[in-house]
This record gives C-alpha cells, structure tokens and sequence, in this order.
C-alpha cells in the first residue's frame, strides 16, 4: 500500500489529495507488469482504465490500420488514458510496452465507488484529469506531427522562465519555454523543421563545431562541450528530429529555429552530464549552445548547410531520369515520325531523336545544379548579430567554420565580408531560380508526354504512358497520364515558390534579411518535392513508355510535311503547288510527286528514306 501511494501522489492528477483521501485511491488500484511488445489498450477498443507507469517506457501509436507512427514516447511518472475517468468512450491511440513496463492501473468503476462514498475526492481527481486533456487538446490543435509530443504528454511539466515570465512546459519533452511559445505563435503551415531532416542535423552540427570552436578557445568547459557534442552527435545521427516541432514560417528571423535547437540540445546534453531537463544552471540553451553565436550568423549557415548535405539527392534522380530517357532514345531510335511545330506538322524526325534532345536538357541542368550550390560553401558563422562579430573572439569565426567542415565533410569558407554575408540572401534566388528552370523544363517534356499520347482513338497515340490508375468514376475504360500531370503541377508550385523566394530576398532591410524563414521553406520544399516527383516519373512513367511504329510511320507518310525534302529537288514552287494540292484532295505528297513525273518512285524512295530524312544531307 505504502509503495502505490508514494507513487500514486507524485502524479499531477491526485496532487490535491490529502493522505488519507491518497490512500483510498492506493486501495482500489492493482499492478500489473506488461512485458516487451505488449499493448495497454488498442485503438477502438473502450477506455475502462487509467495506467500509470512505475517503470519502463510505453510508447503512443497512431494512424490507418497497418501503418502506425509512433508519436510519443512516456516513461516512469507517466500516466496514460486519463480520459477513462470521463467516459467510457474508446481509445484514439494505441499504448505499447517498449520495455517490460510496470504499472498501476485504476479502474473507471474504482473512481465511481470512490465517487460514491467520497464525492469530494472524485471531484478533485476529475479536475485534474480536465486540465490534463485541455492541454492536450490544446497542442493537438497545432495539427502538425511536430507538435503531436506536447499532445501526446501526460501532463506532468517543468517550470521554465524567459524574458516573458514563467511557463509550464510538458516534462516529457527536450524543447523549452521558447520553443513552447513558438508553437503557440506559429501555427501557419503544419509542416514542422522535422519534415527537413538534413536542415535538422545541419543545425546540430552548427552548435557541436561552435561549442568546439569555444573549447578550443578555452571559453567553454571541456565536460559541457562534450556533453553538447554527443547530444548534437545524437541528431545528427537521426535521434530526436521529433523535437524540433517549430513550424517553418515564423517571425523573427529564424530565432525561434535557432531557440528550438538551443534547447533540445541543452537539456539532452544536461541529461548526458547527469541533471534533469530544464535544470539550465549547469548547461543553458544560451549560455553554453548558443555561446558566440547569433540566430542571424547560425541559422543561415545551417540553411546553406542542408542544401550542400542533400543537394546530390537532385542530381542523383535527374541522373537516374536522364538514364531512362536515353534508354528510351535508343529503343526508338528507328520510329520515324513527324516532329511538329506550333502544332502544325514540320518535318520527319525520329522518335528516339525527340527522347535525346530531353536527355540533353536534363544533363544541362545537373551542371547547372552542381555550380550553383558552390555558393552555399561560403558561410557567416562567426558574424553574429549582424556581421561585426560581437560577442565572439577574433579568432573564433575561422576555428568555427573550420570545425564544421570536418563535422559535415563538406568544405566551407568564411564569407569575405560578414555584414554583407549576413544580410545578402543572393544565393538563395539563384538556388531556387534554377530549381524553377528544372521545373519548367521537365514540365514541358512532360506536356509533350500528353501530347504524345493523347487519344487512344481521337489523339496522337504515338507512344502509349504506362497505366497507372483508372481515370474516370464515370467513363469506363479511360486511363489518364497521371504522372506527367502530377509533375506538372509540382511544377506550378516551385515556380510558385521561386516567386517567393525572390519577393523575400528583396524585402531584406539594413543589416539582415528577416524573411529567412520563408526563403528557406520555400527552398527545401522545392527540392523535396522536385525529388520526388522526378523519381515518380522516372520509375512509373518513364521507364514503361512504348512506341506505337506504324501510327508514327502512317503520320509521315501522310503528312504534307515531309515535302520540304523535296525542296531541293523539285523547288520551292513545285513544292507548294504540291502541298496545295494534297491537302485540297486529300491525297498524299508522293502519290501527287509521281503523278505530276517531278521524280520518280527510285528517287522518291532515295529522297524519303528516313535515314536521309533526319539529318543534314548534300
């Protein structure tokens, strides 16, 4: 009894109890210890019990049958299912042991036998159980997976202060009272900095190089330093990204990004010195991460950071696109078919000739990507506030820089002018620039793709798009080209972006550019999205796509076009009587060539032969 009770009176919903009233709870709750793997409650089922945890570690599950994503993880101290107390309503989530887990469990009838002989206890047990779901009701409503931790908490918190006062922030989490407000002010886009996991770790490696940059200057405790470093080595390695819950459009210039790093690190790096979450006298966000530093000198460099980390995932896809198409140019290479101008027919090309040209454009663009990203190497860590280096030592900037091109392998250069640096965002509008041209140009292969293959009856129908997905709820039989129209509307939206993107660059004022934030959204989501929708039309477009020969072939020997071969031979105006002539009647140019004695069947052959008729001829 005795032990049920120390635990029971730790947790925020029996805080209001008096001794005795603790010990009527402690008779009426049993233990029980659920090994590895196994569920507390499944989503659906009814909520009957709260569970409150003694040991181990359970983690909240959520989502579609099959496909669950783990959103919070609770351990000792913890409760779960508090909303069993209210009603009789089922479960949202699932709750799993990660490790054999021990806890009590109190019955929605216990509360209502306790209810029933002592309704003032009742009362202060459904007070608190109130005010936990309110809170997390209310972080729920931030509607993004960032957030989904301060959702998932079981209410118990930590008192934090800043410059505004004091906060309660959930004690199951490694962000603080800053980040905590940023969540609060910034519910614009639902997507979180943890949906660009490159941006996450550059931050982290940003804060290890500074903390040794400090060490090494003798300004920051060696046993601080390597706790902030194997945190920071912990997110680099992919941990924690769950944390960084600030949404990517945000007010002051990055600093509540650059607050959400600070304070993550800190408080895991005071758990890896040996202290609680929050207790920030021994390692502060501040103090100690953010030491020699300013938002306006670490975050952009974390930006510029990311794109060097991730830029290759590009020019890996538009390689692999390039690869496919050439395939595709080789397969078709002796499909003769008209190419076209305005619509209008032009001349005999072959099919594998149109595939190469595409294949071209893309490779042009590979080395476009490749030369702009060279700017992003030059970096203004070290420049501070706004570039003069306050706060910093002289020597500081070169050692940062230098540290953290060995942290990243990617090689960096301190900018050659930190004012300038600081507030030029230069680089970003030709970043994006060039991922707006990749854009329109995949796009317009992508038109063409529809084109192509318009019809089957009706259309073009030169090249058939591998089916992906019915296309009508109402036309049976119908099958659209899903995947060169989903990229081109991922092509509308980076166009979209670059606007942004430029309107942002130019709205910078005096020593900083406080539009950051959403130059660096519009960026990554650019990239992330130009990425994949490569890829998807790489591999379930590209890759399946057939000639229909003989419709190719019928279009040219049908077409008035192919008697501009004849210029040369007949003349200009033979030609055009010709042309005329063909296109009143109906009847096609070789049949109206022999039947006027201008050449005869050998020459036509000679002259038509699709061989002579694709390239340059004397």
């Amino acid at each position: 009894m005795s032990e049920f009770i120390s635990t029971i009176k730790n947790i925020v919903l029996f805080k209001d109890l008096t001794d005795s009233e603790l010990e009527q709870v402690a008779e009426r709750v049993t233990s029980h210890t659920y090994p590895l793997g196994e569920y507390l409650f499944i989503a659906g089922t009814p909520r009957t019990e709260l569970f409150i945890i003694r040991s181990g570690e359970v983690e909240i599950q959520q989502g579609i049958g099959d496909v669950q994503e783990t959103v919070a993880r609770l351990g000792e101290g913890n409760f779960v299912a508090e909303g069993a107390m209210l009603d009789e309503d089922v479960h949202s989530s699932s709750c799993r042991a990660v490790v054999d887990t021990r806890v009590l469990i109190l019955a929605r009838q216990s509360l209502e036998d306790i209810l029933a002989s002592n309704p003032d206890v009742a009362r202060k047990i459904l007070s608190q159980v109130a005010r936990v779901m309110a809170y997390r009701l209310k972080y729920a409503s931030f509607g993004y997976q960032g957030a989904a931790v301060a959702a998932a908490v079981s209410g118990k918190t930590r008192l934090e202060h800043d410059l505004l006062g004091e906060r309660e922030v959930p004690a199951d989490v490694y962000y603080g009272i800053q980040t905590l407000r940023s969540l609060e002010n910034y519910n614009i886009t639902g997507i979180s900095l943890s949906h660009f996991p490159h941006f996450v770790k550059a931050l982290a490696m940003v804060k290890k190089a500074a903390a040794k940059a400090n060490q090494k200057l003798g300004d920051q405790d060696p046993a601080i330093c390597e706790a902030i470093c194997k945190a920071s080595d912990e997110i680099i390695g992919g941990n924690l990204h769950s944390q960084f819950v600030v949404d990517m459009i945000q007010g002051g210039a990055g600093t509540s990004t650059n607050m959400n790093a600070n304070e993550v690190i800190a408080n895991r790096a005071l758990e890896i010195h040996g202290h609680s979450r929050g207790q920030y006298e021994f390692i502060h966000p501040n103090n100690h991460v953010n030491q020699s530093q300013s938002t306006n000198d670490a975050y952009p460099t974390a930006i510029r950071l990311a794109i060097l980390l991730s830029y290759k995932e590009l020019t890996d896809a538009m390689t692999d696109l390039a690869y496919e198409v050439k395939q595709k140019s080789v397969e078709f290479s002796d499909v003769l078919k008209m190419g076209r101008t305005q619509l209008q027919d032009a001349v005999p090309m072959t099919l594998g000739q149109e595939f190469e040209a595409f294949r071209v454009t893309v490779k042009e663009d590979i080395q476009r990507i490749n030369v702009v990203v060279q700017l992003f190497r030059e970096v203004n860590l070290g420049a501070t506030a706004i570039g003069t280096g306050i706060t910093a030592k002289p020597e500081y900037s070169s050692l940062a820089i230098e540290e953290l091109s060995r942290i990243s392998g990617v090689e960096l250069v301190q900018a050659a002018n930190l004012v300038e640096a600081t507030s030029d965002m230069g680089a970003f509008v030709m970043f994006s620039s060039v991922l707006k041209r990749i854009a329109v140009k995949i796009s317009k292969f992508c038109n063409d793709l529809r084109l192509l293959s318009s019809g089957p009856r009706a259309g073009l129908n030169e090249i058939n798009l591998p089916p992906m997905a019915p296309g009508s709820s109402i036309m049976p039989g119908k099958v659209n080209p899903v995947i060169p129209e989903v990229f081109n509307q991922v092509a509308f939206q980076v166009i979209g972006n670059d606007l942004t993107v430029t309107m942002a660059a130019e709205a910078g004022q005096l020593q900083l550019n406080v539009m950051e934030p959403v130059i660096a959204f519009n960026c990554f989501q650019s990239f992330n999205m130009l990425v994949q929708a490569i890829k998807t039309l790489t591999h379930r477009c590209v890759k399946g796509i057939t000639a229909n020969r003989e419709i190719c072939r019928g279009f040219v020997e049908n077409s008035i076009g192919i008697v501009t071969a004849l210029n040369p031979y007949i003349g200009y105006e033979n030609s055009t009587r010709v042309a005329k002539r063909a296109l009143e009647t109906n009847r096609s140019v070789m049949e109206l060539v022999l039947e006027e004695g201008l050449l005869n069947k050998d020459q036509l052959e000679d002259i038509l032969s699709p061989q002579k008729m694709i390239r340059p001829r004397v």
